[in-house]
């Protein structure tokens, strides 16, 4: 199957207008409430706390998610959504329109206003532009796609910022501010305006307007998902509570810990960004197009590793008579080990947050997928605030420094998501399949596309290694049942990963009987619920790496539950590690290049075991 890269999506008239509408939109957002931010503490004459003022700004601009969330969710089931977008994106212009006199008339209770507004706008378009993509993308491209919004999100974030930076180093910013918000919403309006039909999800459902009753409600809807969804809402907030840390304490970090001025702070957010964009747009390939969960576990790694060598690689940075300006703090050798730090802090975080999106959209019910984007908003909202309650208690209580706060949040956050892994062992499971797949070999794909989306089918394979199972599961879309020997789904670490996939345990009938009639009523039980199911004919590993007679067990299962047949050969996994090679040794063929080859799919009554065993024995060819 020829793969294309996700940026291809940008040349389709189903994704491009709905990515720039995002992405106008979150750079909007930055523009406005950065310059608001700015002109606070360094334009306006005001009466009040400039401190207190700027607190003020994140918490209306957060609050609305909390009030009118489960109204958005709402509104992406009940509406059409690209009709909904579009009046969404039409009020921009309307509350940028007065957020451009409030800037010009220097009012800043109008300005405070609008902030609530453009807030109020977000909190009402979040549920639509996460449930809309998975009616306008196929399901390989949901990772692709996801990746694109969050990579474009955080550069529209970081452009927003730079750039109310660079418009208020202007005496007009006033006139330039005003232009530019104004001009940038009716941009996104006209996106938004090509963006392809979205029918609603549920038109029947009936508005409840009390915002508190309908967000317990959303919520409960939200958490009431599969722990797989409900777990991913939680890592979600979860990450959004690490980066609201992070970049709140940047700016003091950059000037008590670098002793840099403003423009080291742009050089960190600017790395941190682009880091973050680096992990989303790798995400795609290294998940193989598909919504890959064992990314998660892999991306919390990275962020505790690095939250932790951030820690270790702060303090005593060099002083100097002036603040240091970014030059001057990437003088210093330290400063390139505090930003690769930084970077993959950014990095891992992709890979963690680009997976968890695609799982909520893809496992969640259809018709409540949108208030579950609600929930999910609520949530983020919720963590956020809780974490600048929690940084308060640990920088002002506790008495800790900004880089013992990223210590303890690194160590939180093994807490935080051994509790999802243990609840959803399926994360932890996944991770291991892909570890296997992409540190001891290079695993090619040829004609999967035979096997179906959805439906049941049974695959039949030649049985070459003791992690067979774990390389075919990598590599299939679908969740896969395995029909296995017993004492192989008996062995210590991977018994874990069987379980957990479902894996089917079968004995011979002279061996145990109760074992083999289970396994049979069990395999019939998966194929009538329309699920995939593998097994390996030959009923053991090869000893030479030839492919044994086939046993009657797979006539017996097209018996009792006749269903297409897929034929299926690996190729170039005799000699490895896991294989019974006698003359195998670990470093033999370590990072060895494996194929998974799939045949056309064959109708039960022709799938007799003699031409089973000969269509994958063709498939296999001479590569053992």
């Amino acid at each position: 199957m020829t793969q294309q890269s996700q940026f291809a999506l940008l040349g389709t008239k189903r994704f491009l207008p709905f990515f720039l509408t995002q992405l106008l939109g979150a750079f909007n957002d930055n523009i406005f409430k950065q310059s608001l931010i700015l002109a606070i503490l360094f334009k306006l004459t005001v009466d009040a706390d400039r401190d207190l003022l700027v607190n003020l700004c994140a918490l209306l601009f957060i609050l609305p998610f909390f009030l009118f969330s489960a109204l958005g969710g709402q509104f992406g089931e009940k509406f059409d959504k690209d009709w909904l977008i579009r009046k969404i994106k039409f009020a921009e212009i309307i509350i940028m329109l007065a957020g451009a006199a409030g800037v010009l008339l220097g009012n800043l209770p109008l300005m405070l206003l609008v902030l609530f507004a453009m807030g109020t706008q977000s909190a009402l378009f979040g549920p639509v532009k996460y449930s809309i993509l998975p009616q306008h993308l196929r399901e390989r491209e949901l990772i692709g796609g996801n990746a694109l919004v969050e990579m474009g999100t955080f550069l529209a974030i970081l452009a927003g910022t730079i750039g109310a930076g660079v418009i208020m180093a202007s005496s007009s910013y006033a006139s330039i501010v005003a232009g530019a918000v104004v001009s940038v919403a009716v941009l996104g309006y006209l996106c938004s305006c090509k963006i392809p039909s979205g029918p609603a999800a549920l038109p029947e459902l009936k508005m409840d307007w009390n915002i508190f009753r309908q967000s317990w409600a959303t919520m409960k809807i939200g958490l009431g998902q599969t722990p797989a969804v409900s777990r991913s809402l939680l890592g979600n907030s979860w990450f959004w509570f690490l980066g609201a840390v992070y970049l709140t304490q940047i700016p003091a970090y950059a000037k008590d810990w670098l002793y840099g001025d403003e423009s080291v702070v742009t050089l960190i957010l600017t790395v941190f960004s682009l880091g973050i964009g680096l992990g989303s747009m790798l995400c795609e390939k290294m998940s193989g197009e598909k919504v890959e969960i064992g990314l998660v576990p892999f991306g919390s790694i990275g962020l505790t590793l690095f939250g932790i060598l951030l820690w270790w690689v702060s303090g005593d940075f060099p002083q100097a008579a002036q603040p240091h300006d970014w030059l001057g703090v990437l003088s210093h050798v330290q400063a390139w080990a505090i930003m690769a730090s930084i970077m993959g802090i950014g990095l891992f975080g992709g890979f963690y947050i680009v997976p968890l999106y695609a799982l909520i959209q893809s496992r969640s019910v259809e018709s409540e997928r949108a208030r579950v984007i609600a929930a999910n908003n609520i949530l983020n909202a919720l963590f956020m605030v809780v974490s600048a309650i929690v940084s308060i208690a640990f920088l002002t209580l506790a008495k800790l420094s900004i880089p013992q706060l990223f210590l303890v949040i690194s160590l939180m956050n093994i807490a935080v998501n051994s509790y999802i892994f243990k609840i959803v062992p399926e994360f932890s499971m996944r991770f291991m399949i892909w570890l296997l797949s992409h540190s001891m070999y290079r695993v090619e794909h040829k004609n999967l596309q035979a096997i179906p989306d959805e439906g049941a089918a049974l695959l039949v394979c030649n049985h070459v290694s003791f992690v067979d199972a774990l390389l075919i599961g990598g590599a299939i879309r679908r969740p896969v049942r395995f029909v296995m020997y017993y004492k192989i789904y008996n062995l210590p670490v991977l018994n874990f990963i069987f379980r957990t996939a479902g894996t089917v345990p079968i004995a011979g009938r002279n061996e145990d009987l109760l074992i083999y009639d289970a396994a049979f009523k069990q395999i019939a039980q998966y194929l009538r619920d329309g699920e995939l199911v593998c097994i390996f004919p030959e009923g053991k590993l090869t000893g030479d790496g030839e492919i044994d007679e086939f046993k009657g067990g797979v006539e017996r299962i097209l018996e009792q539950t006749p269903v297409p047949v897929i034929p299926m050969a690996l190729q170039g996994l005799w000699g490895s590690f896991f294989s019974r090679d006698p003359n195998k040794g670990f470093l033999r063929r370590l990072w060895s290049r494996i194929c998974l080859v799939a045949g056309s799919p064959i109708a039960a009554q022709q799938a007799s075991r003699a031409n089973l065993q000969e269509q994958v024995a063709g498939l296999r060819g001479d590569i053992r």
